[in-house]
């Protein structure tokens, strides 16, 4: 069974930089889940996965333009505290990544500096501007289901939970 649209994908992963350093990986859980043809993954790694087979191996370099974008210079903001999803007792510092509540939901941003009620962040997304290099096992491919297509993303282990 080949990876192609509809047809939902496990698979694990690791993640590393263009100098080689690892930024993550799903070794010891669940393999990632997605309902393939949906934009449910970052478009160059989509890409890359069609045509997979089922057990396959392989590493692909997913440019920084077909990933999370080229960083965007300016796009430093400063946020009130309270907007942040993090325990209300959480140690604040310059250069972590927080996840911060938005009219489009949650996005991850990096503290540039603290302040006692605000921060100022950068709004690039923590990996834009990256080429990804990333080595692959496809553990899984099942046909997907008519609830998961009409909802556009996989369910169950990996993938979505209602």
């Amino acid at each position: 069974m080949k990876v192609e649209a509809n047809k939902v994908v496990q698979f694990h992963y690791s993640l590393s930089d263009s100098d080689g350093n690892e930024l993550e990986n799903s070794k010891g859980s669940d393999p990632t889940a997605y309902l393939h043809g949906h934009k449910n993954m970052i478009p160059g790694l989509e890409k890359v996965m069609e045509n997979r087979e089922l057990g396959e191996r392989f590493s692909a370099v997913v440019a920084a333009k077909d990933g999370y974008g080229e960083r965007v210079e300016g796009s430093e903001q400063r946020i009130p505290i309270k907007h942040l999803m993090v325990p209300k007792k959480a140690r604040l510092k310059t250069g972590m990544t927080v996840p911060v509540q938005t009219d489009n939901g949650a996005r991850h941003v990096t503290i540039i500096k603290v302040g006692k009620f605000n921060v100022d962040v950068d709004t690039n997304h923590p990996l834009a501007g990256i080429d990804l290099h990333y080595d692959i096992e496809v553990v899984d491919i099942r046909d997907a289901s008519a609830e998961e297509q009409s909802h556009g993303h996989a369910h169950g282990v990996g993938g979505h939970h209602h």
